[in-house]
Protein backbone atom coordinates (compact mmCIF):
# COMPACT_ATOMS: atom_id res chain seq x y z
CA UNK A 1 0.00 0.00 0.00
CA UNK A 2 1.29 3.45 -0.90
CA UNK A 3 0.82 6.04 1.81
CA UNK A 4 0.35 9.77 1.30
CA UNK A 5 2.90 12.11 2.83
CA UNK A 6 0.39 12.95 5.57
CA UNK A 7 -0.17 9.30 6.44
CA UNK A 8 3.58 8.71 6.45
CA UNK A 9 4.13 11.65 8.81
CA UNK A 10 1.39 10.41 11.13
CA UNK A 11 2.76 6.85 11.19
CA UNK A 12 6.34 7.96 11.86
CA UNK A 13 5.21 10.47 14.48
CA UNK A 14 3.06 7.95 16.32
CA UNK A 15 5.82 5.35 16.27
CA UNK A 16 8.43 7.89 17.44
CA UNK A 17 6.18 8.72 20.39
CA UNK A 18 5.89 5.04 21.25
CA UNK A 19 9.67 4.63 21.10
CA UNK A 20 10.25 7.71 23.26
CA UNK A 21 7.87 6.27 25.86
CA UNK A 22 9.87 3.04 26.07
CA UNK A 23 8.44 0.74 23.39
CA UNK A 24 10.88 -1.85 22.06
CA UNK A 25 12.72 -0.94 18.86
CA UNK A 26 11.94 -3.26 15.95
CA UNK A 27 15.17 -2.72 13.98
CA UNK A 28 18.81 -3.11 14.84
CA UNK A 29 19.54 0.51 15.69
CA UNK A 30 23.14 1.24 16.51
CA UNK A 31 24.03 3.01 19.73
CA UNK A 32 24.78 6.15 17.71
CA UNK A 33 21.12 6.63 16.75
CA UNK A 34 19.20 7.86 19.78
CA UNK A 35 16.63 10.10 18.11
CA UNK A 36 13.19 8.39 18.16
CA UNK A 37 12.21 10.02 14.85
CA UNK A 38 15.28 8.61 13.10
CA UNK A 39 14.59 5.16 14.53
CA UNK A 40 10.92 5.37 13.49
CA UNK A 41 11.93 6.48 9.99
CA UNK A 42 14.29 3.51 9.73
CA UNK A 43 11.49 1.19 10.85
CA UNK A 44 9.15 2.76 8.27
CA UNK A 45 11.72 2.32 5.48
CA UNK A 46 12.18 -1.34 6.44
CA UNK A 47 8.37 -1.81 6.63
CA UNK A 48 8.32 -3.27 10.14
CA UNK A 49 6.04 -0.73 11.86
CA UNK A 50 2.93 -2.50 13.19
CA UNK A 51 0.59 0.41 12.35
CA UNK A 52 -2.07 0.39 9.65
CA UNK A 53 -4.18 3.12 8.06
CA UNK A 54 -7.93 2.82 7.61
CA UNK A 55 -9.25 4.97 4.79
CA UNK A 56 -12.83 6.03 4.42
CA UNK A 57 -14.60 5.50 1.15
CA UNK A 58 -17.15 7.88 -0.25
CA UNK A 59 -17.70 11.59 0.28
CA UNK A 60 -17.51 12.94 3.80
Amino acid sequence: MKYTRFEKARIIGARALQISMGAPVLVDASDKIIDPVEIATTEYDEKVIPITVHRRTGAA
